[in-house]
């Protein structure tokens, strides 16, 4: 049976599908899809990140939709610069791909209120995502208004444009048990809604089994192909919105990063088990520029894509899945069109098959399911070795073209390198210094704690708390804070006295500290700041942060003064927020000699852009917590001082897209809350010019198997300067740090500068004869490890 959103027939134009598949103009095809935020990154970046996309062997992009990025006020509309949603879904079209646009206009991401504008918090009577009218007014409302935008621009594939899905709400299954039966009302209203935009291609909801009508579920995962069992009632194809390449990371968490090889095996088993399109979320993250990442989420956004987040390849990530796309592909019109069929081969051993008898022709993906043991299978009269987790693909049912857990593609090592602008004698760092307010000097007074949110409204990180009392004598006391978040910085008489901040996890914190008190008046003053509005939950709407109850203890006599109705003054947002960040704005306070570790300061100085191409980066490593803009445009958070488990900062380093610069007199300023010393901020170039290989030659001759070969690529326009590392036998580390075994060949150095010195492209052979080393040295590998440092083509 075959779903229709546009007509049926070969010349159909648009999308329709059955369970085998999507079909999109009257054909069947196998979607590989990458996720591409585009605020996260530049419209100079986009081209780039599309080509490498597709370089990469996808053909679809995926991205949500920002609904309070595009609305940021009722009705006042923001499609440009970042946020032009049109030009990125042009650009793909104009790369032959296609494209899938997740509307929401709730989508999570890790975003700011998971897309949501602060402003509808303020709608009367208004609860999100529920069968609420106020929430189902605005939703349909931008919701259209999106639809509307790509009809007229044409790009529906209903239209001969490149969108082939769209996608409204998003995970609801996580909160629809909070909603229970208005939940249910409301997933009908948002599906029967969005088909009356009739956009002529299908609608999907992600990771929500009973979609009604012809809406599409889909699952959002590590590991769909296991994990989840496709569209009830069988009539819908089998799609993955969501494969994890990484986990997101917030301030506090230590590096982490997901295998290629586990990466890989759940997209082939995903394939191998009927599946016809997956995403990759993200294929390249980007950066949270601004304020726009939720709690606690660091400016770094999916670092561990396959393209990073400064654009560049991260191999062997790029690469291993490429070559899975290119043994897919070769199996293409057997998994599309062919008959399939399950063999076992053995425990936790299995051959899937899809077998096309009128052109007696089949593939095969012979999987190992064991975590922990490799294997040997016999399957049609030949043996194949299976590690552990692992799948071959074999395109004729006898030769493998690729396995998951075998990675041939090339690694690569990130470096940053210290540009000569940091040392600009005439760029001399400036500060100016925020003053701290006490009670009378606050312009909004109220005679209890107030709320955070509901304060700043989104529109700064900050606001102060002010109040004031009268002691008889000079004491020594505790002061309490109960905070619900995110962080606050305490003054005393306007001495610095410490912060304390909470966590993604536990945003509720208790800051004590011992404070000196004066006779006569005492002022408390406390900055209070978030750090990114929740992004996920039900009752969004309902959150809230800041101090709720403070006290001083441990008076004359043991007694407690609760403050908390003391009577208290507001200031939103801070001074030197109203645009001193930028030229113009800068005139407007005294700067003076930069010190270093003064709280709540501003820090200022121009510099000139490194020259080539490579992607630019500030060291903030000397820096505590604070925000930065590069000519006047914020590039995020930083918060360097809030350590790992493993004693070091999650992000200390943070890109300048080459977009925001001038060949010269860039101007720099951070605004620094507690502990920085900008002097030691470094202006730094990034690469990934050392590239290398690690590929092992053991074999077993009875087993049908590809030989291994080792190759090494430059990146364009580029080809090898030196071989840093060359070893055979048996190698450890990765790339960046390897180290001879004890089987160490002493000749693969020579013939590795032989092989590839001044080269673009150069093979490797993978054999203890090719390298003069001894096959039967106790515990080789046959492995052979190559670093090689790339560098420009001069032209003399």
């Amino acid at each position: 049976m075959v779903i229709s959103v546009c007509g049926t027939g070969s010349n159909v134009t648009g999308v329709t599908y059955d369970r085998r598949s999507l079909i999109v103009n009257g054909q069947r095809q196998l979607f590989f899809s990458g996720s591409i935020h585009y605020p996260r990154s530049t419209p100079e970046m986009w081209p780039d990140l599309v080509k490498n996309a597709k370089k990469g062997g996808l053909n679809v992009i995926q991205t949500y939709v920002f609904w309070n990025a595009h609305e940021p006020r009722p009705r006042q509309y923001n499609f440009e610069g970042r946020y032009d949603l049109v030009r990125f879904v042009k650009l793909i079209q104009e790369h032959n791909m296609y494209a899938t646009l997740r509307i929401g206009p709730f989508i999570q991401a890790e975003w700011n209120h998971g897309g949501l504008p602060y402003w509808l918090r303020e709608v009367p009577n208004i609860t999100f995502r529920t069968d609420n009218e106020p929430f189902k007014y605005y939703m349909k409302r931008f919701a259209t208004k999106i639809v509307q935008m790509m009809k007229k621009e044409k790009l529906f594939a209903s239209q001969g444009g490149p969108i082939i899905l769209s996608q409204i709400e998003n995970e609801y299954k996580t909160v629809a048990p909070v909603f229970r039966e208005a939940g249910t009302r409301y997933i009908q209203w948002a599906a029967k809604m969005a088909l009356g935009l009739r956009t002529g291609v299908p609608w999907i909801l992600c990771k929500q089994e009973d979609a009604p009508g012809s809406v599409i579920p889909t699952c959002n995962g590590l590991n769909c192909g296991d994990t989840y069992d496709g569209p009830k009632g069988g009539k819908k194809p089998f799609l993955w919105t969501e494969n994890w390449t990484a986990r997101f990371r917030i301030f506090g968490d230590a590096p982490s990063q997901r295998p290629v090889h586990d990466l890989a095996f759940s997209v082939a088993r995903f394939f191998s088990k009927g599946g016809t399109l997956a995403n990759y979320y993200m294929y390249h993250g980007g950066t949270n520029f601004g304020r726009t990442g939720a709690s606690f989420v660091l400016t770094q956004y999916y670092d561990e894509a396959p393209l990073d987040e400064y654009g560049l390849r991260r191999e062997p990530n790029w690469g291993h899945l490429r070559y899975l796309h290119y043994a897919l592909r070769l199996c293409r019109n057997e998994l599309l069109w062919g008959s399939s069929s399950i063999q076992s081969l053995g425990e936790n051993l299995e051959a899937r098959i899809y077998e096309m008898k009128e052109n007696n022709t089949c593939v095969a993906f012979l999987a190992n399911l064991d975590i922990k043991r490799d294997a040997t299978v016999n399957f049609r009269g030949f043996n194949y070795f299976l590690q552990r987790h692992s799948i071959s693909i074999l395109p004729d049912c006898k030769s493998v073209a690729f396995n998951t857990r075998r990675v041939l593609a090339q690694q690569s090592a990130r470096s940053y390198h210290t540009a000569n602008e940091t040392y600009n004698i005439n760029n001399k760092w400036q500060m100016y210094q925020e003053s701290v307010p006490n009670f009378e000097r606050t312009s909004l007074h109220a005679n209890e704690l107030l709320e955070l949110y509901n304060m700043t409204k989104d529109t700064t990180d900050y606001l102060w708390y002010t109040t004031r009392f009268t002691l008889q004598g000079e004491e020594w006391a505790v002061l309490h804070i109960s905070s619900l978040g995110h962080a606050l910085h305490a003054f005393v008489n306007g001495i610095y006295i410490g912060t304390g901040h909470g966590s993604k996890m536990q945003k509720m914190f208790e800051f004590e500290k011992t404070i000196q008190l004066i006779p006569g008046l005492n002022h408390i003053s406390l900055l209070g700041l978030m750090v990114g509005l929740p992004d996920s939950g039900a009752y969004l709407e309902r959150r809230s942060a800041g101090i709720h109850k403070i006290s001083i203890q441990g008076l004359d006599g043991g007694a407690v003064m609760d403050l908390s109705s003391n009577g208290w003054g507001y200031e939103v947002g801070l001074f030197g927020e109203k645009e001193i960040f930028t030229d113009n704005g800068g005139n407007y306070v005294k700067w003076t000699r930069a010190r270093s570790r003064i709280p709540i300061t501003w820090y200022k100085r121009y510099f000139d852009a490194p020259q080539e191409n490579d992607p630019i980066a500030l060291d903030l490593s000397a820096m505590g917590k604070g925000l930065a803009w590069v000519n006047g445009e914020c590039i995020g958070r930083y918060w360097v001082s809030y350590l790992s488990p493993l004693g070091e900062p999650s992000q200390s380093l943070y890109h300048v897209p080459r977009a925001l610069l001038k060949p010269k007199a860039n101007l720099l300023v951070l605004f620094e809350e507690h502990d920085g010393n900008p002097q030691n901020i470094l202006i730094t170039t990034v690469d990934r010019n050392n590239i290398c290989t690690f590929v092992s030659g053991q074999r077993n001759p009875t087993i049908k198997d590809a030989k291994p070969i080792a190759l090494l690529k430059c990146p364009d326009e580029m080809v090898v300067e030196e071989i840093v590392f060359a070893s055979f036998g048996n190698p450890e580390g990765f790339c960046g740090n390897f180290t001879i075994g004890s089987c160490h060949a002493p000749n693969a150095k020579i013939i590795a500068e032989q092989l590839c010195s001044g080269k673009s492209f150069c093979k490797l052979p993978v054999s203890a004869k090719a390298y003069g080393a001894d096959a039967s040295c106790p515990g080789t590998t046959g492995t052979v490890a190559v670093q090689a440092k790339c560098s420009k083509i001069i032209n003399l």
